[in-house]
């Protein structure tokens, strides 16, 4: 069985209510033969990157960069899981008050250097989050599941 797990920094009701629409997406009758493992940011090990076979990653955008938890997480998993996570992919969500696109950029310079594949763009919102932005959060889980599931 494939696994999907779905590292976070939940930190805000808006970070809320996309952590459950991602779960959602990715825990849908349709889609079989995928765990999905939930961590918050600051307890995701090495190990738990190492036992997944795709990632979904959430943080609030603070100050122009992701959220400190998941800087966190990259630096404990960074060098354990450089060689034999290559290639996995991983989506990524972001919410923000007003700018997601320094958190944005920062996230795809770790991915990048860990040589993940982006599944689809990221849903980064600025501002209110709103139904449409939960339906891409949605979608988002959804997508990476079935991809995990084939």
């Amino acid at each position: 069985m494939a696994r999907l797990l779905i590292v976070h920094h939940t930190s805000s009701p808006s970070m809320q209510a996309m952590l459950e629409a991602v779960l959602a997406g990715a825990g849908t009758d349709e889609i079989e033969g995928v765990e999905v493992v939930t961590r918050p940011a600051l307890t995701a090990s090495a190990v738990d990157v190492l036992s997944a076979d795709g990632y979904l990653l959430g943080t609030p955008a603070n100050i122009g960069y992701m959220s400190g938890a998941l800087k966190h997480f990259f630096d404990g998993i960074y060098y354990p899981c450089l060689e034999a996570t290559q290639r996995r992919h991983y989506g990524l969500y972001v919410h923000g008050n007003n700018d997601t696109g320094g958190a944005v950029r920062a996230v795809e310079a770790i991915t990048t250097g860990l040589r993940w594949h982006r599944a689809r763009p990221p849903v980064a919102v600025a501002g209110e989050v709103g139904p449409r932005d939960l339906e891409a959060c949605w979608e988002l889980g959804a997508t990476l599941a079935a991809e995990l599931a084939s």
